[in-house]
């Protein structure tokens, strides 16, 4: 298979001003929502309004702190392609932009969401292994369809819907949140049901895709979550090893 890369003298002029605006509006709120980490992660790969991020230059400073970099990829694809590439340290990212008339809301994540939501905190050490730790997991799983599923959730909650909690109240970063407008404001509205960080719990519940959350899973630093680890794998095994007529929550 071809290998995919980021044609960047392909992007148009409409292209630049949607990463632009889309950039800003984010700024805007997350500058209040947005986790410390996730702040400080945005200045340390270089990401601002002026111009969509070149994934070379991304690819540079990923491998000098984590050694992470980008896998171009045209969609989505199937968890084990998936979770192979987390294990190598490459993040599956689109290369594409949405465009103009698609600013509030787009069916499938494109590079605003892959890249912006997900990449800057992959410099930080605690959430890279927890990705590291979640690919491990998985290389275990990848035939059995219970435990692949379960896996689903503990992402969900966490890299792509996580909030923590910080002095100075809850904030954004998880992904999905985090490059979404209105997700980041609802998800600071109190409205939802805001629930601490529970393993358990989090295997125990399922998603929608389609629509806000009604609730979050709030961790107390990204230490935490990597240190789950250990208890994501216990409960993912004692869940799928259970008799056969105990189903998913």
């Amino acid at each position: 298979m071809k290998k995919l890369r980021q044609d960047y003298a392909a992007y148009t002029s409409e292209d630049q001003k949607v990463w632009s605006l889309l950039f800003n509006r984010q700024a805007s709120i997350l500058s209040k929502f947005g986790s410390a980490a996730f702040l400080e992660a945005i200045e340390e790969v270089n990401f601002h309004d002026g111009k969509i991020p070149v994934f070379k230059e991304v690819d540079a400073i990923l491998l000098s702190t984590t050694g992470w970099q980008l896998e171009v990829v045209p969609g989505h694809i199937p968890p084990k392609d998936f979770f192979e590439l987390l294990s190598q340290k490459k993040f599956p990212a689109t290369a594409w932009l949405r465009k103009m008339n698609q600013l509030e809301y787009i069916e499938e994540p494109d590079m605003f969401h892959d890249v912006f939501g997900h990449v800057p905190l992959l410099v930080h050490e605690d959430y890279s292994n927890f990705l590291t730790g979640m690919a491990k997991i998985a290389s275990k799983a990848m035939d059995h369809g219970q435990m692949i599923e379960l896996l689903s959730r503990m992402y969900w909650f966490t890299i792509e819907f996580g909030l923590i909690r910080e002095k100075q109240g809850l904030k954004i970063y998880g992904a999905g949140i985090l490059s979404s407008h209105g997700e980041s404001a609802f998800s600071m509205s109190g409205k939802p049901d805001y629930r601490d960080f529970d393993v358990k719990t989090i295997l125990e519940t399922s998603f929608r895709t389609d629509a806000m959350q009604e609730q979050y899973f709030v961790i107390e630093s990204l230490s935490q979550l990597y240190h789950s680890l250990n208890e994501v794998e216990e409960w993912i095994e004692r869940k799928t090893l259970s008799p056969l007529h105990e189903t998913l929550g």
